[in-house]
């Protein structure tokens, strides 16, 4: 359906109004990061700084290990995104193209899991990873996502689902596994999903604030969102630093948005499509 000049203006003003609501707490936090303390003290409804302050960035830096915090993330958020991707890849592969006794059954009860709150399965958690040895190492915000996430797993699913059976039927004729099926037909056809359930796995890693909390108590093993909160108690009355590392701790989410949004959206558009 075409849309008219009026309709193509509404739309367009539609769409730069929502740009300007959301892009703006950002372009505030930025531009806010470069003001001196003073500035920030006498002026804080400003927009622009007088006084392009670059060195706040530097002793944010400076006043806390970000290297060692950054580090920390980085691994957290690379061994959980390959654990989420193929242990939810595969589960995702046998609820949808496999067929044995109980699979929708289990499958319910699975998505069930997701009505439940991060809370609950807390204590639990803890104490298991505890047990094997894992408490206050890195690995204890890993390990778990080897074992599959419901979200995830449902996304996935509905996007295989999407694949048509004709493909996996003429490899099994030519004598390819299941294995085979789900590594050389399945995966490369799946790229646009795996892509989004890694980005999605990135950013809640990245952000993840409960886990570290629960689960690290060794300063050297902190990421970046638990350590900006020990920052923040540390520093403050240095707004102009909180600001800084705030905008440090934000950039990468937002510029790994833009590198990755055309993938992201066609994975999201193209989900449960048939």
């Amino acid at each position: 359906m075409k849309l008219n000049l009026i309709e193509k203006v509404l739309a367009y003003a539609a769409l730069i109004f929502a740009a300007v609501l959301l892009a703006g707490p950002l372009a505030i936090l930025f531009f806010s990061s470069l003001k001196t303390p003073a500035e920030i003290q006498a002026n804080p409804h400003a927009l622009l700084p007088q006084t392009w302050r670059w060195a706040n960035y530097g002793e944010a830096v400076t006043a806390m290990p970000f290297f060692v915090y950054l580090r920390n993330t980085l691994l957290i958020c690379l061994g959980s995104v390959i654990g989420t991707v193929i242990s939810c890849s595969m589960a995702a592969y046998a609820f949808s193209k496999l067929q044995w006794p109980g699979r929708n059954l289990l499958f319910g009860v699975l998505i069930g899991t997701m009505l439940l709150p991060w809370h609950v399965t807390m204590i639990p958690r803890f104490l298991l990873l505890r047990e094997v040895g894992l408490y206050n190492t890195l690995g204890a915000l890993i390990v778990p996502t080897f074992l599959g996430d419901a979200f995830s797993i449902f996304l996935l699913r509905q996007f295989f689902r999407t694949i048509p059976e004709d493909l996996s039927e003429a490899a099994r004729i030519d004598g390819l596994g299941e294995w085979g099926i789900f590594w050389r037909i399945i995966l490369p056809l799946s790229k646009p999903a795996v892509a989004t359930v890694a980005l999605f796995q990135f950013i809640a890693a990245w952000n993840d604030f409960s886990g570290p909390l629960l689960l690290l108590s060794d300063k050297r093993n902190f990421p970046l969102a638990y350590g900006l909160e020990q920052f923040v108690s540390s520093y403050s009355d240095q707004t102009h630093l909180l600001l800084a590392a705030a905008t440090l701790f934000t950039l990468p989410i937002v510029i790994l948005f833009f590198l990755t949004q055309r993938t992201f959206l066609k994975g999201i558009a193209t989900t449960g499509l048939k």
